[in-house]
């Protein structure tokens, strides 16, 4: 079997995997190809993929070779007519947002894994890329903030007068909303999380922030770890809530997203009103609308001094760790997929493989996405 890795569309710095990833695949007896530069922009050379015993050619060489192709971006509409029937493809390719997408994988016959897709279960730990990049993202989103603060984040005592530390709200409490957190301490800030999900607070306290608890919020013990819709009179006190931590605050890092749906708008343009001009706040849920009014997805909007960010690619910005990462997660799955004599096995009984693949011989066939879209 052959593996192909693609370079990444424009925009996009990371790879799929490593070379020292392409060694361990070697040893599973995979041979391995890699489109030319493909690690260039995560800042790893074609002689490095070769000298792990990969063989580097053109991206036509890929799609006609390879049984396998790792990609952590979908295929251009150009890439379809080329790549051959019955290829894998694996992939970060959130099929809750793109039903064309998964028509037209399976329309050219592809059997296509979806990562952000994996089952959230302690087995699936070593393989959920959502996490780790997530994490990557919550650290490079203070550190974005910081640089585009008009001020210190820590709190100073000086000859020449004492500095107050900077006061940070957390919207949303996962991986990235919590890494966000434990790195504002460490900048010095003073730091105040929000999150639906009342079960996060002991790990926000033990980070060292402070937890805003609103009552009545719906349960989300059953949503496999992510937030769900809210309903009116929550809303209406989570917004009253919000908008008393907004008033106080110099920096507000948003990633609160709920899986196939609009990103829920937080923070309204009344109360960025009422932050103090050079306060900054950190998009992270941009490219699914947003969590406030403001937001702009790959851009900066200036409104009365405030600056807002939105960036929901920000693991791309630290692309060496990113990937190194991703590549784990990449490595962990296709031990599940690979046999010992380095041959394709796709096991759908087992519930990770299953619960990833989205397309297949033709079909869609993942069960999540099938209830989602209401595919019979």
């Amino acid at each position: 079997m052959v593996i192909g890795i693609l370079k990444e569309p424009p925009g996009e710095n990371r790879v799929s995997l490593f070379p020292e990833n392409v060694k361990q695949l070697i040893q599973l007896k995979a041979g391995v190809l890699v489109e030319k530069n493909a690690g260039f922009r995560a800042f790893t050379d074609d002689q490095d993929y070769e000298a792990a015993g990969a063989t580097v050619g053109s991206r036509s060489d890929i799609f006609t070779e390879a049984d396998l192709i790792l990609s952590i971006h979908p295929p251009a509409e150009a890439d379809f007519p080329l790549i051959k029937k019955r290829t894998v493809w694996l992939g970060d390719y959130d099929p809750l947002f793109h039903l064309p997408l998964l028509k037209q994988f399976a329309a050219s016959g592809l059997t296509v894994f979806s990562l952000d897709n994996i089952p959230r279960t302690t087995r699936a730990q070593s393989m959920d890329i959502r996490s780790s990049q997530a994490n990557i993202a919550g650290y490079k989103a203070v550190l974005l903030a910081a640089y585009a603060y008009s001020r210190y984040f820590p709190m100073l005592m000086t000859a020449a007068g004492s500095i107050a530390p900077a006061k940070m709200l957390v919207l949303g409490a996962g991986v990235a909303g919590l890494q966000a957190v434990a790195t504002g301490r460490r900048l010095g800030a003073v730091v105040e999380v929000f999150d639906t999900r009342p079960a996060v607070k002991e790990e926000v306290m033990s980070l060292g922030g402070k937890f805003i608890e609103v009552e009545g919020a719906a349960d989300a013990s059953r949503a496999g770890g992510y937030a769900v819709e809210q309903s009116a009179d929550y809303s209406q006190k989570q917004q009253q809530k919000i908008a008393e931590s907004i008033a106080r605050a110099d920096i507000v890092i948003s990633t609160a997203q709920i899986p196939g749906k609009k990103a829920p708008v937080l923070v309204t343009k009344s109360m960025i009103d009422q932050m103090r001009s050079g306060s900054v706040i950190v998009d992270l849920a941009a490219s699914t609308g947003g969590n406030t009014e403001l937001t702009k997805d790959n851009d900066t909007v200036q409104y009365h001094g405030v600056t807002v960010i939105g960036n929901s690619n920000l693991p791309s910005e630290m692309p060496s760790d990113a990937s190194k990462l991703y590549g784990k997660n990449v490595m962990n799955f296709l031990k599940l997929i690979i046999d010992k004599d380095g041959n394709l096995n796709l096991n759908f009984e087992d519930e990770l493989v299953s619960g990833t693949c989205i397309t297949h011989d033709g079909k869609i066939t993942n069960e999540r996405v099938k209830k989602f879209f209401g595919i019979e």
